[in-house]
């Protein structure tokens, strides 16, 4: 494989991917059987997962209404007059031998996001089409040494796939329209996005073409990323590979390839299938399916509050940077709990460096797969109020207040401060004496001060703060330091 840069600078990267997105309903698409995930094997089948001859589907609504959430999210039009088809193809998991997706008449179509890296131009990346289908079991082949196990649970579970354009030319920006993808999604409460369970799956369309050239080439699909890091390792690879196999003179074979985690490497799975290999006709069983106009209408005034938009009320109406909008806006359950902070608070840069700081690395280290904090916000804004009000200092709130707020989240703020001796003590006496037993410590670095080295001034002040034991003003003690500091010029 050829990875010199001044070979690899040659080519351009071309990317499309296909992301299955899980969606979030009670029952499967065509059937009544629980669409939940972790159920015992095979537990959540029946007549119709198991495809029985002479069973009948029948469409799950909110299936439709959550693709044309998607949709209406990524600027696509919504088709009216929908039909369903039948791709036909083998597997051992899927036991009607075909699946019911959709062809030539996709819900959504012609849409597009805009990805955002930091220190770069926003990049459009076109949505080809948005379809409804059902997902196929799970085939298990290292549970037995003689056989392969077949759990057919996942068997009839809606997906939407939604197919770029082949607009992405990088690793990066394909993780980024992927992650923005991921975060439409959790936002519109159509999918958790868990992707160790599935929830959400990625194959990637992979060529490479000289710089300046129109004409695409051959393309591979790695089937099956589960993380946005395999994502970009596996498009990495496969760039460094397709390069290396054009410039020995060889011919790039339209594959389909597995990536290897472990090794980060690909490898063929079978030839690249075709349009007519999977001989798709419409699906007999169930009618096409036409959608009013007023009912696409009520869907669009439904839709929450996006990430980008919401970004960009931080930054307008909320004064925080770019940077702190993009962080809090990424979660929606970090959003909701930091606009409910902001209720009962109005130094909303304070609520915003909580949540950036304590309160996610909590949730960080605590591993929770979700955003679960059990200190209420109002009881966050109450610790806010405390330190703006110079009755406890910051690090005391965040060190200690905080961490005794999660083992008694309906104690009272102020009462147990108080309980545990982290008011700020406004006698200034006893403060002065502070100072002067710091400045007594290093009367070297009292010169140093008054020269000009600034710097030491934190070491004095750290000195104050341990001999307080962080029970005073930071600010008041600041500027008397400063001025004792000064009185020795």
């Amino acid at each position: 494989m050829k990875d010199n840069e001044s070979v690899l600078s040659k080519y351009e990267l071309v990317v499309g991917l296909e992301i299955h997105v899980q969606l979030s309903t009670n029952t499967k698409i065509f059937s009544y059987d629980s669409a939940a995930y972790g159920a015992d094997p095979n537990e959540n089948t029946s007549i119709i997962s198991l495809g029985l001859p002479g069973t009948l589907p029948k469409l799950n609504k909110k299936v439709v209404e959550y693709a044309v959430k998607m949709g209406l999210a990524t600027n696509c039009s919504i088709t009216r007059n929908n039909r369903f088809d039948r791709k036909n193809y083998f597997y051992a998991d899927l036991p009607k031998g075909y699946q019911v997706t959709q062809d030539e008449a996709p819900i959504c179509k012609e849409g597009y996001i805009l990805i955002n890296i930091k220190g770069q131009e926003p990049v459009k990346v076109r949505i080809n089409r948005i379809h409804m289908e059902e997902d196929a079991g799970k085939s298990m082949h290292d549970k037995d040494d003689h056989y392969s196990l077949i759990d057919l649970n996942r068997a009839g579970v809606p997906l939407i796939e939604i197919v770029s354009e082949p607009d992405i030319r990088t690793p990066e920006q394909a993780a980024a329209y992927f992650s923005e993808i991921r975060k439409i999604a959790m936002y519109l409460d159509i999918c958790d996005g868990n992707m160790e369970e599935g929830s959400m799956r990625c194959d990637a369309n992979i060529s490479v073409r000289l710089k300046g050239d129109e004409k695409f080439g051959n393309r591979c699909e790695v089937k099956n990323l589960n993380s946005v890091r395999n994502l970009q390792r596996a498009i990495s690879y496969e760039f460094k590979r397709q390069v290396g196999l054009l410039e020995d003179g060889e011919y790039i074979g339209q594959n389909t390839l597995n990536f290897d985690a472990g090794t980060g490497t690909t490898s063929v799975l079978r030839s690249k299938e075709m349009a007519y290999d999977y001989r798709y006709f419409p699906e007999p069983d169930l009618q096409p399916l036409e959608l009013s106009a007023e009912w696409i209408e009520g869907i669009r005034k439904a839709l929450p509050e996006l990430p980008e938009a919401r970004s960009q009320r931080y930054q307008t109406a909320n004064n925080l940077s770019a940077y702190d909008s993009g962080i809090l806006s990424n979660d929606k359950q970090v959003a909701d709990f930091f606009d409910e902070v902001i209720l009962h608070t109005k130094n909303q840069k304070a609520a915003a460096n909580w949540i950036l700081g304590p309160i996610l690395s909590y949730v960080n280290e605590h591993s929770s797969e979700s955003f679960a904090v059990p200190v209420k916000a109002d009881k966050i804004a109450e610790m806010i109020s405390l330190v703006d009000d110079g009755k406890i200092n910051n690090s005391a709130a965040t060190q200690q207040l905080f961490p005794a707020l999660i083992q008694n989240p309906d104690a009272s703020v102020q009462q147990l401060a108080e309980k545990m001796n982290l008011l700020i003590d406004t006698n200034t006496d006893e403060l002065v004496k502070f100072i002067d037993e710091a400045i007594a410590l290093y009367p070297d670095k009292v010169a140093e001060f008054n020269k000009g080295k600034k710097g030491v001034l934190g070491l004095f002040m750290g000195e104050v703060m341990k001999l307080s034991k962080g029970k005073i003003d930071p600010k008041q003690a600041n500027k008397l330091v400063i001025e004792k500091l000064e009185s020795f010029k």
